[in-house]
């Protein structure tokens, strides 16, 4: 399988016209139709529905999201082999939860960026799972996984700190009176939760019953958009402390979790991952920066 042919693939889906992608391909359309029906016979199925708009079969939806991981991989591949010289140049990949525990990644991609300005950083945010699936797909260098991991696989190192579990509700809720929130104080109200933690029943221990038994009225797995929920009014996040912050006295109060749960962070990656010298940099000054400050 041709990589050229993949990304003229990819520029058809993208364009839903054959001739629009020669056009962007700077191309003639009878060797793009070619080679896609080339591509359509090697694999053995059909890909596109060809029409006045193309569209993608189902094997051709599977192939465009192959497509993109594989150049993807690559580019990455590529920019690996460009760094020589004295100076350090190329791309860390770090897919990363959203917690306040990656402030020691941000201390220490600042530490590398100012040794080496030409190491450029890219940060893909998701929940654990997915994380851990496109980290063993190849196309992170590191993740920052939620304890607790899976080390079969995995080097790792913990990073400072841990995060602590409560529930962020607006400023002028009931429940904002209370110092802690206890597992009776959810009953029947309307909660919005972690789909990660739902989905592996992570809170049914501190609740003393399986989270099906919840008014979850909706989940999330980023937490921007579900602060906007609760901003409005349609129930209480449990989520991490420190992630929503406001200036002053604004509308979200965060209660902690009583029995309190706290969970770490940890950098994780392939168990004997050949890294690029930009890769390597980064782990070096990760590592220094957790021995000197002791942590």
């Amino acid at each position: 399988m041709d990589i050229r042919v993949l990304e003229y693939f990819l520029a058809v889906a993208r364009e839903q016209s054959i001739t629009k992608a020669a056009e962007a391909l700077h191309m003639t359309q009878p060797p793009l139709s070619r080679a896609l029906k080339d591509l359509e016979e090697e694999l053995g199925t059909q890909l596109l529905i060809r029409g006045r708009r193309v569209e993608l079969t189902e094997d051709g939806l599977l192939l465009k999201q192959r497509a993109r991981e594989i150049i993807e991989l690559m580019e990455k591949t590529r920019d690996a082999f460009r760094d020589s010289g004295e100076d350090v140049a190329g791309d860390v990949y770090v897919g990363c939860g959203e917690t306040e525990g990656m402030r020691t990644v941000a201390r220490v991609i600042r530490a590398v960026q100012q040794a080496h300005p030409q190491i450029r950083f890219h940060l893909s945010s998701g929940n654990s799972e997915d994380l851990a699936e496109r980290l063993d797909q190849g196309y992170f260098d590191f993740c920052a996984l939620f304890e607790p991991c899976d080390y079969a696989k995995y080097d790792h190192i913990r990073l400072p700190g841990r995060d602590q579990w409560g529930v962020l509700m607006r400023r002028d809720s009931p429940l904002a009176g209370r110092e802690a929130i206890h597992p009776e104080d959810l009953r029947d109200l309307p909660l919005i939760a972690s789909s990660q933690s739902i989905a592996h029943n992570e809170l049914s221990g501190w609740l003393g019953r399986d989270t099906k038994e919840l008014n979850i009225v909706a989940t999330y797995n980023l937490i921007y958009n579900a602060a906007l929920l609760v901003a409005e009014g349609v129930g209480y996040m449990i989520c991490l402390d420190r992630i929503v912050r406001e200036p002053g006295e604004g509308i979200f109060c965060f209660r902690p979790l009583e029995p309190r749960i706290e969970t770490g962070l940890d950098i994780v990656w392939k168990k004997y991952s050949v890294f690029s010298r930009a890769a390597e940099v980064f782990l070096s000054e990760l590592k220094r920066q957790i021995v000197e400050r002791g942590e």
